[in-house]
């Protein structure tokens, strides 16, 4: 994972299969879904960027680190962002329109549950299936847990 705020980069790339994005509002709470996620896939995992907080402590979202986490991911051949809250997902919107058009293509923001989501989106990409199977898999993240409680 690598955290798009502070340029912390503890995995290689895996630029042949799907990035993941974690928009959030708070870094600890990204830093932690990355964690219990990648516990999910012992080898191969895609490649996890988190632009959350505006610093370590202050909440909040910001645009230019959503877009430099997609840029980062560029050499992947679809990119899915995950997102918590309202305004994360107008600042994953914004950050299309900060890059280059065939770029912001292959960007799709899910509206899949960010935990459960990511887990999902990191065992699904780390079989290296495409972007509409990621995102329609990370999408649906939320029904295993409907079911049970209904």
């Amino acid at each position: 994972m690598t955290d798009a705020v502070t340029g912390d980069d503890s995995q290689p790339p895996m630029p042949s299969c799907v990035g993941i994005i974690v928009v959030s509002h708070s870094r600890p709470l990204a830093r932690a879904a990355v964690e219990l996620a990648e516990q999910m896939v012992p080898a191969d995992k895609p490649p996890v960027r988190i632009a959350a907080g505006l610093d370590e402590t202050t909440l909040g979202t910001d645009a230019a680190a959503v877009s430099s986490a997609i840029e980062e991911l560029s050499d992947c051949p679809g990119i899915l962002v995950l997102v918590d809250l309202g305004s994360s997902i107008l600042s994953a919107e914004m950050a299309r329109e900060f890059i280059d058009p065939e770029l912001a293509a292959k960007v799709r923001i899910s509206p899949g549950p960010l935990v459960e989501g990511l887990v999902v989106a990191v065992v699904t990409a780390s079989t290296g299936a495409d972007l509409d199977a990621v995102a329609a898999e990370t999408a649906n993240a939320l029904q295993p847990k409907q079911q049970q409680l209904s």
